[in-house]
């Protein structure tokens, strides 16, 4: 198939496209490379994405309606990944505009264009954080998701609810994934795992917030990718409306559906901090600091719904997953 992947100068959008690329599908990638992190990151990945002939890259803003115009006349998609946003959520308490630009704004572009295109399936990334306040462990996507606790949820959720009205309205299929704690080889450098052995690395003290009474369902990039691959063949049906066809949260009688990605084992931030600790051989100095605004104290995912649907459950452990990243990180960074 050919397949519109966005976000491929991303973590989670190089490894997706890697796949997608070996299975032998042809992948067009865009990207605006933005400076959000270290650029020199950001184009190396791409130009391991380059060394396959079946791999286009299109450089440019999705919040540009015009270039997302002319990209679906130049191309017809067979399906559309849609991995591409500003992530973070404490820079969305300092930077509002650039989420509305590039999570709802370019998100609206593509959907739309989807629409006109009649692609065969539109799969997203939302995330974990939706679930916000919720008090409720594991978090399921049965579960309400009306209180996000920052601006950067408040999008993803949005992207989520779009989906719906599109998939009602004119049939086109979509998907959205809510992802939990992404971490691996070619990590984003602003995650904790990247931040903690950075920090160790060089003898210098790491932020603890919450003073590390935080739980979070660290979920390693290749198991990510694993349910990304399976959904995106796997396309919501449509049925025919029924008296409870639109009180479920992640389903109805659109072909529409929202799934967790997650490990399903929460690990304390202090023993994942040790696991690193023991990776690099290396003592951690720590700074302990209060809850930040924006963050939950926990997350946990409840898988149940992707094993159902596509018959896969994450399920790399947080040692053998930090090993790998520990060894990419010395060699890429050369430490």
């Amino acid at each position: 198939m050919k397949i519109l992947v966005t976000g491929t100068a991303g973590f989670i959008g190089m490894h997706a496209a890697l796949r997608l690329l070996a299975a032998g599908h042809s992948v067009v990638g865009v990207d605006s490379v933005n400076d959000y992190y270290d650029v020199r990151l950001k184009e190396a990945r791409l130009a391991e994405l380059g060394r396959n002939p079946n791999f286009a890259f299109e450089r440019f803003d999705l919040a540009d309606r015009a270039k997302v115009e002319g990209l679906f006349a130049r191309h017809r998609f067979d399906r559309v990944l849609h991995l591409a946003a500003q992530a973070g959520v404490r820079y969305s308490l300092t930077n509002p505009h650039a989420y509305l630009e590039s999570n709802l704004v370019a998100f609206m572009n593509l959907i739309e264009c989807c629409r006109h295109a009649k692609t065969g399936h539109f799969v997203y990334a939302s995330s974990s954080s939706v679930y916000g306040a919720n008090a409720k462990l594991p978090f399921s996507t049965d579960d309400a998701v009306d209180h996000p606790v920052s601006l950067y949820a408040a999008t993803k959720r949005s992207n989520e609810l779009i989906a719906h009205s599109y998939s009602h309205l004119f049939d086109l299929p979509t998907t959205g994934l809510r992802f939990f704690t992404v971490y691996g080889p070619w990590g984003r450098p602003d995650m904790s795992i990247a931040l903690f052995t950075t920090a160790i690395l060089a003898g210098k003290p790491i932020n603890v917030f919450n003073n590390g009474q935080m739980r979070r369902d660290f979920t390693y990039v290749d198991d990510i990718v694993e349910g990304v691959t399976r959904v995106l063949d796997a396309i919501p049906p449509k049925a025919a409306p029924g008296p409870t066809s639109y009180d479920h949260p992640a389903s109805s009688a659109a072909p529409f559906r929202v799934f967790n990605i997650g490990n399903s084992n929460p690990v304390q931030l202090m023993d994942m901090i040790a696991i690193i600790e023991a990776a690099l051989q290396k003592k951690a100095q720590f700074n302990f600091m209060p809850m930040q605004a924006g963050d939950v104290k926990e997350s946990s995912a409840d898988t149940t719904a992707l094993l159902e649907w596509v018959g896969f459950k994450p399920a790399t452990p947080l040692a053998s997953g930090i090993g790998r990243y520990v060894e990419w990180h010395r060699g890429y960074y050369r430490v």
